[in-house]
């Protein structure tokens, strides 16, 4: 008895909750922080003092992919520069490594630029927008997530023909948009601010209404992107009435029955991942077919592969088995392989997003560490490249407000709100200025590489 006694109080102590504190003490503890790294520090775009050649990057960071897809890969990141920052996370972190922050951490997207922030349906329906690209969360200083997405939509409007100080004053609106919320996050209850989502409602929020029709338009398109459309558009019955995918080379192409049953026979591991009550839910389905599919700017060349499942009479799913491997941005945060990448990845997700997809999950396929979650979702986007100025404004307006309702899942929001202030926004501006500049730089030297032949690339049609 005296032991199970002794158990308890020690389970309660492990769920202490600390005494209860004035907000305005903990904002206090985040403004004496501007001691410790002033804004104006933020400014500077640093460069790693072993910064590897844009080639030798390329090379390191295609290690473990599929080789004949490499290729794919350096031919996306040569579309433009701000293709090449799609698929240079890790260039970037080897190079924020060595500039300032405050010492507050975040649970970070890892690789937080304007196009992986996307719309996908939540579980009672709704459209709404977050990061959706999880590839490189880890632990690790929120400035980096900022001042990537900052970065990304400097490159945006470049190629969309944003005018500089269009570009720029963009970059500073992803900012303020970013603390304005901070603020706002840090006024209400904290069952409130947990739960917030990036629905619709959110552009008025954050002045952003000119947004309204691209937003209206993608969930409009993305509510009809689901497992059912991409059964109707990629199966159909073979002879023996079993459902198979139809193959479209390069993208999607078949696999060998080895992989297949490799990939099925990974599957009980990754239910036992789910919460119970979705476990129930999957195993009503069955396997009908395994493919694989060549992935986005970043991903090329990782395993990737879609499993057809059937369900009640004609309804599909479509899950999609990705492979993961080490965070980008790990080896410079001092942070070790973790002991799973895909739980890794899904940990993050779940911290970071306020509706994940429900059947987020992870698991191994021959040695190899993967994610599992739905391939359509009611998934769409809004191209940041394709947006004029007033739009491109409202774009970063839009994506700074969900960046810092994420990080607040992971830091007390009355900090990071007390840290911000108003002239924060240039030094970040400044930042994503010069480091978009860099980018076009290092953008210049994969295209000499190709040229010359250092660099294998192939182009797409």
């Amino acid at each position: 008895m005296m032991t199970r006694m002794g158990e308890r109080a020690r389970a309660r102590a492990a769920v202490a909750l600390g005494r209860w504190v004035e907000p305005r003490e903990v904002f206090a503890q985040g403004k004496a922080l501007r001691e410790k790294v002033g804004h104006a520090e933020h400014r500077t775009a640093h460069l790693a003092t072993d910064r590897p050649t844009v080639p030798d990057y390329v090379d390191a960071s295609s290690r473990g992919r599929v080789p004949d897809l490499v290729p794919l890969r350096v031919g996306r990141m040569l579309a433009s520069p701000f293709a090449f920052f799609r698929g240079s996370a890790g260039l970037m972190a080897a190079d924020l490594a060595g500039s300032p922050n405050n010492g507050l951490e975040a649970q970070l997207c890892g690789d937080a630029h304007a196009a992986n922030f996307g719309l996908y349906g939540t579980p009672d329906g709704q459209i709404v927008m977050d990061i959706n690209d999880f590839d490189e969360t880890v632990p690790g200083p929120w400035e980096w997530d900022l001042k990537r997405l900052t970065t990304s939509v400097v490159l945006a409007g470049r190629e969309g023909g944003v005018s500089e100080k269009g570009c720029r004053e963009a970059a500073e609106d992803v900012v303020k948009s970013y603390r304005r919320t901070l603020d706002h996050l840090a006024d209400q209850p904290f069952l409130d601010s947990w739960g917030a989502l990036g629905d619709e409602s959110v552009l008025t929020k954050v002045s952003a209404q000119a947004l309204f029709d691209d937003f209206a338009k993608a969930a409009k398109k993305a509510r009809k992107n689901t497992s059912a459309r991409v059964a109707a558009k990629w199966t159909q019955r073979d002879e023996d009435e079993k459902w198979r995918f139809v193959t479209d080379p390069p993208v999607l192409t078949s696999v060998t029955d080895q992989v297949a049953d490799a990939v099925v026979d990974a599957l009980p591991a990754y239910v036992d991942t789910l919460r119970e009550s979705r476990r129930n839910l999957i195993m009503r389905y069955s396997v009908s077919d395994v493919a694989f599919r060549v992935v986005g700017t970043g991903s090329v060349g990782l395993r990737n592969y879609l499993v057809l499942l059937h369900g009640n009479g004609d309804e599909a799913l479509v899950l999609q088995v990705k492979e993961a491997q080490q965070s980008a941005l790990a080896p410079h945060l001092g942070h070790g392989p973790a002991k799973h990448e895909g739980k890794r990845i899904v940990h993050g997700a779940r911290l970071v997003q306020a509706e994940t997809d429900i059947l987020l999950g992870w698991t191994t396929v021959e040695g190899r560490h993967y994610i599992v979650r739905q391939f359509r979702n009611r998934k769409g986007e809004i191209d940041p490249t394709t947006l004029e100025r007033d739009h491109l404004d409202d774009y970063g307006r839009f994506a700074g407000a969900l960046l810092a309702r994420a990080h607040t899942r992971s830091v007390d929001p009355r900090l990071l709100s007390g840290y911000c202030g108003e002239d924060l926004d240039e030094p970040f501006a400044d930042y994503a200025v010069a480091y978009a500049d860099q980018t076009e730089r290092d953008h210049e030297a994969l295209a000499a590489a190709v040229k010359s032949g250092r660099l294998p690339a192939l182009i797409e049609d």
